[in-house]
C-alpha cells in the first residue's frame, strides 16, 4: 500500500500573501530555531545594452553559519526600476543552495539606472535590506529619451564614485592562464588552483568578459558582500501573533482556502486533492485548518504550472481561493546615480552595432535548455498500458471500459455510489478483498465523481494506463489508479469540475546547457565567415571545488581589449573569495 504525499506543518493561520500568524510559544521557539538565510549573486550585468544577456548564479548561506543553506529550495531573483516597476521576476529551484538563470535585455527597456535582487521566501522576515542588492545599468540608445543619465544642470557626474576595493586570496585559490596575451579566436586555456586542500574547497562561479568601458565600477564582489553579513539578522524577531513568511523548505509552496457558498464562513476539516497535470502528472492532497487553510509543497520540477484544487468529496458546496505569493514591498529601495557624458559616443554606438550583429547570428550559437528529471507519477508502481488504437474503437469511456481494459469497470454501491472500479492482483499483493473505488485521473486530473465521465468521448482517448497496488489518500483507502490521456493532453484546459480552483504558477526557470564558442573542431566549417562579438566569453556557474587542480578552455571573440576573469564564491565553512585576472586580446605577436 502507498501514501499519497501529504504535508503537515505548523497549525497557522495562513492569508492571501502567503504569511502566517504565529499562534503561540512553542510555534515561536520552533521557528526561531531555524536560522536565517542571505543570498550572494554573482552576475555579468554591471552595465547592460539591449540584445545582450545578463547572466547570474545565486549562492543561498545560513545566516548564521555562513554555510551554504540547506533550509530553502526556491529563490527569486527580481530587476527593479527606480518606479518600484519589477522588469523580470524568475523563480529558481536551489540545488544545495545553488541556481542560476540569465535575463535577455529587450529594446523597450529604457535606458537608467537599475536594482538587481535576490531572496527566498523566509528571508522576506527579516525584510528588505536583508536582500542581496547591486545596482545594474542600463544603456538603451535607440531610446530618445537619456535625462536620467544626467546630473543637475544636464551636467555628467560621476559615474566611478562607487569603486570597491578588494583583497584577493590568491594564497587559497588563484587563477591562472597560459598566457597574458592573445589574439582574436584565440584559445585559452585557464587553470584553477587550490592551494590549501579542504580549506579551499567550496562552490564558485566563473566570468570572463570585456572590461567595462563606461564605469570602473563592476558587479558586487563576494567578500565586499560579506563584509554586510554581521549586519543581518541571525532569526526571525517577530513573536506570537504577528505574521511570517515560511520558508520553503519541502518545495514550492502553494495554498490556499475554503469558504462555504451559504454563509462565506470557513470550512476546516475537509481534504483538498491537487493535481499539477499533464502526461507526468503530480498528485497531492492536503488537510483544511481551523481556518479554511489547505498548503502543500511541490517537491518534483512539474511540467505544467495549472494546478487544479478540488476538495476530495464533491458533493460539498464550497469555494474554493487559491493564494498567491506577492512580490515583496520595494519602496524603500535606494538607487545609485552612474550618469555619463557625450564623450561615450563612439563607444556606444560601436557597442549598439557590435550587439545588433551578434544577434542576427543568434541561431548559430544557441544555448540549450536541460530536460527535467522524469517524473515518477505513479510512485514506483509499474502501470498496464493499453493503446485503443490497437482496439476496435467504442464511442464512451465506460463501453470501452467494458470492452477492451481488462481488470477495470464502472461499479455502483451505497457507500461510495458510481465508481470506477480496479480489480485486486492477489498474484502479486497479499492483501484482504476489498471493494475500495480507485483514484481516477484524466491528462493528470483527478475526477472526484467517475460518474461524470462515463460518456466520455473515447475517440479522444490516446491510451489508458493502470495500476492496480493500493493507495491511501486524504484518509480514504482506494484500490489503483485509472490514468486517461488524451491525445492533445490538454484535458485540464477545459475542465471544469464541481468546486474546483485553476490557477496558473509561474514556471521555474528553466537550467541551461549555455553555449561556447569553439573554432578547433574539423566540423565548424564556416565559422570565419560569423561574426563573433561575444562580450562573455566565458560563464561557468557552481563550479564544486573538492581537489586541487581544475582545468578551463574557452575562446576568445573578434573584440579586442581588455578581459577580465572574475571569481566569486564561498569556502564549505563560509569564507568568502574573490578573484581577478586580467587578460588581452588583439595584443598577441
Amino acid at each position: 500500500m502507498k501514501k499519497i504525499a501529504a504535508v503537515l506543518f505548523l497549525l497557522l493561520a495562513l492569508y492571501g500573501n502567503s504569511q502566517y500568524v504565529i499562534s503561540d510559544g512553542s510555534e515561536l521557539l520552533a521557528l526561531q530555531r531555524t536560522p536565517l538565510e542571505r543570498v550572494f549573486m554573482h552576475h555579468t550585468g554591471a552595465v547592460l545594452f539591449p540584445g545582450e544577456y545578463l547572466n547570474y548564479s545565486i549562492h543561498v548561506m545560513n545566516a548564521q553559519s555562513g554555510r551554504t543553506s540547506t533550509i530553502s529550495k526556491i529563490a527569486y531573483v527580481l530587476l527593479v526600476d527606480k518606479d518600484g516597476d519589477i522588469m523580470f521576476e524568475h523563480k529558481l529551484k536551489l540545488e544545495k543552495g545553488m541556481a542560476e538563470g540569465d535575463f535577455f535585455i529587450p529594446s523597450e527597456l529604457r535606458s537608467g539606472n537599475y536594482k538587481l535582487i535576490a531572496y527566498t521566501n523566509w528571508i522576506r522576515n527579516a525584510g528588505i535590506d536583508q536582500f542581496f542588492q547591486d545596482d545594474v545599468v542600463i544603456i538603451n540608445p535607440y531610446l530618445a529619451n537619456q535625462s536620467e543619465f544626467l546630473g543637475q544642470n544636464g551636467e555628467p557626474s560621476n559615474m566611478d564614485a562607487d569603486l570597491r576595493t578588494i583583497v584577493s586570496d590568491s594564497a587559497t585559490l588563484e587563477l591562472q592562464t597560459d598566457k597574458v596575451n592573445y589574439g582574436t579566436r584565440a584559445l585559452v586555456k585557464l587553470s584553477l588552483k587550490n592551494y590549501k586542500s579542504y580549506l579551499g574547497n567550496g562552490t564558485y562561479h566563473i566570468s570572463v568578459s570585456k572590461k567595462n568601458d563606461f564605469t570602473k565600477k563592476g558587479a558586487k564582489r563576494a567578500v565586499v558582500d560579506a563584509r554586510n553579513a554581521p549586519k543581518l539578522k541571525k532569526a526571525i524577531d517577530q513573536k506570537v501573533g504577528d505574521s511570517i513568511f515560511l520558508p520553503e523548505q519541502r518545495g514550492e509552496l502553494i495554498f490556499g482556502r475554503v469558504f462555504d457558498k451559504e454563509d462565506g464562513k470557513p470550512v476546516p476539516n475537509i481534504t483538498t486533492v491537487i493535481t499539477m497535470p499533464g502526461q507526468e502528472f503530480l498528485l497531492k492532497f492536503a488537510n483544511t485548518n481551523e481556518s479554511g487553510t489547505f498548503y502543500s509543497y511541490l517537491r518534483k520540477d512539474y511540467k505544467v504550472p495549472t494546478p487544479i484544487v478540488q476538495p476530495l468529496n464533491d458533493s460539498l458546496s464550497v469555494d474554493l481561493v487559491m493564494g498567491a505569493k506577492n512580490p515583496p514591498e520595494l519602496e524603500s529601495l535606494t538607487f545609485r546615480a552612474y550618469n555619463f557624458s557625450s564623450d561615450f559616443k563612439d563607444l556606444i554606438l560601436e557597442r549598439s552595432i557590435q550587439n545588433q550583429v551578434e544577434n542576427q547570428f543568434f541561431k548559430a550559437k544557441p544555448d540549450s535548455i536541460l530536460l527535467k528529471d522524469p517524473i515518477d507519477s505513479f510512485d514506483g508502481g509499474i502501470p498496464e498500458t493499453v493503446l485503443l488504437d490497437e482496439y476496435t474503437r467504442f464511442p464512451t469511456l465506460e463501453e470501452t471500459l467494458v470492452e477492451i481494459v481488462e481488470n477495470v469497470g464502472f461499479r455502483r454501491n451505497s457507500k461510495y455510489g458510481h465508481f470506477i472500479r480496479v480489480a485486486q492482483d492477489f498474484e502479486r499483493y497479499d492483501e484482504d478483498f476489498n471493494s475500495f473505488p480507485s483514484i481516477v485521473l484524466i491528462d493528470g486530473v483527478f475526477i472526484p465523481n467517475p460518474k461524470t465521465i462515463r460518456d466520455f468521448d473515447a475517440t479522444l482517448i490516446e491510451r489508458i494506463r493502470v495500476v492496480r497496488d493500493q493507495f491511501q489518500m486524504g484518509g480514504g483507502m482506494y484500490q489503483g489508479i485509472v490514468s486517461i490521456e488524451t491525445f492533445d493532453n490538454d484535458f485540464y484546459e477545459t475542465y471544469e469540475g464541481k468546486n474546483m480552483s485553476r490557477s496558473d504558477l509561474k514556471p521555474l526557470f528553466p537550467v541551461k546547457n549555455y553555449f561556447k564558442q569553439k573554432y578547433d573542431e574539423p566540423n565548424n566549417v564556416g565559422l570565419d565567415r560569423i561574426p563573433d562579438y561575444r562580450r562573455v566569453l566565458f560563464w561557468q556557474p557552481n563550479i564544486v571545488v573538492d581537489g586541487n587542480n581544475y582545468e578551463y578552455e574557452f575562446f576568445t571573440s573578434d573584440l579586442s581589449g581588455d578581459f577580465e576573469i572574475v571569481l566569486e564564491g564561498y569556502t564549505t565553512y563560509g569564507k568568502p573569495i574573490s578573484l581577478k585576472k586580467t587578460i588581452s586580446v588583439g595584443l598577441e605577436p
